[in-house]
């Protein structure tokens, strides 16, 4: 779809209702008096793991690679439930810590805090989680860590993608506004209903879509595999600038605007910094390093 084209032919902000996108499919029916719908919100990050692992097998089949099936099939499991978990964890501390109190008088465990569905996931409580199933993972199977992390860094830009999209298809997590760029939007859900950046499409682009490019030629055209470290500090430095510069296009939420007003960035850029610094150690530490010997096949347990 082609946003600045729509919005020259009414030169007016274009309105995101009229796009006619919804949040999810009612599938028509109820349990326990709950309709349930299909939340595209969900579907993106079903789609994001289910084609990372995807890729990720193809890539073990590849010459040089520091794991076997089994262990893809592990990570599978434990990086989903790291993305899940760290994700939502992640957002309720660093960007509302409400939802860790508001039980609504029921339980133990606050019902919004579950409520993946209605948003609210954080990339940074993320990466938390798959670098924990990540160490969990090989410190069992006695994989190499850095070179683990090279392959799962190269297929997480697949999720981003999608989860980015999602945000758009939802109305939420909006740019800063007012502007006058043709492809200004106005999202029914902000109360000032003012001409916006369309910022998760920006985050789309640079975040998921960039970095997909950049990281497949790396692997399947270059021997960057061979060197430890290059593709997982090449994601990072990527990432964190990516999101970094995205930041002034995205809105802060409501909770934190005063943040970003008192000290001059957002949460968002605050928490990307240590990945910019982080992603270029890394990388210049690969770098240093003498490369691998390439092409001497598949997985061996004895040297990965």
């Amino acid at each position: 779809m082609d946003l600045s084209l729509l919005a020259a032919s009414t030169g007016d902000p274009i309105l995101w209702q009229d796009l006619g996108l919804s949040s999810g499919i009612d599938l028509g029916f109820e349990v326990f008096g709950v309709p349930i719908i299909l939340r595209w919100y969900s579907l993106a990050y079903l789609a994001g793991i289910v084609l990372g692992y995807w890729h990720l097998t193809r890539m073990i089949r590849a010459p040089g690679a520091p794991m076997a099936q089994r262990h893809a099939e592990d990570l599978f499991f434990y990086c989903t439930l790291g993305i899940i978990l760290g994700g939502r964890l992640g957002y309720a501390t660093f960007y509302d810590p409400s939802l860790f109190t508001s039980f609504n008088g029921e339980g133990f465990v606050s019902w919004n805090l579950l409520r993946l569905w209605d948003g609210g996931m954080a990339f940074h409580g993320g990466l938390i989680g798959v670098l924990v199933a990540i160490t969990w993972v090989t410190w069992r199977g006695k994989l190499n860590f850095i070179r683990v992390c090279d392959y799962i860094a190269v297929c997480v830009p697949f999720g981003m993608l999608f989860g980015r999209l999602a945000n758009f298809v939802n109305g939420e997590l909006y740019g800063r506004g007012p502007t006058d760029v043709p492809w200004a939007m106005i999202f029914p859900t902000d109360p000032e209903g003012i001409p916006r950046h369309p910022s998760q499409l920006y985050q789309a682009g640079l975040e998921g879509l960039a970095l997909i490019v950049i990281l497949l030629l790396m692997f399947w055209k270059t021997n960057a595999r061979y060197r430890p470290g290059l593709l997982v500090g090449t994601f990072t430095l990527g990432m964190g600038i990516a999101r970094f510069t995205n930041e002034f296009f995205r809105e802060p939420d409501a909770q934190l605007r005063q943040f970003a007003e008192e000290t001059g960035l957002s949460m968002g850029q605050w928490l990307t910094i240590p990945l910019i610094l982080l992603g270029i150690a890394v990388m210049v530490w690969a770098l240093r390093r003498k490369p691998l010997a390439g092409g001497t096949g598949r997985f061996d347990s004895a040297t990965a």
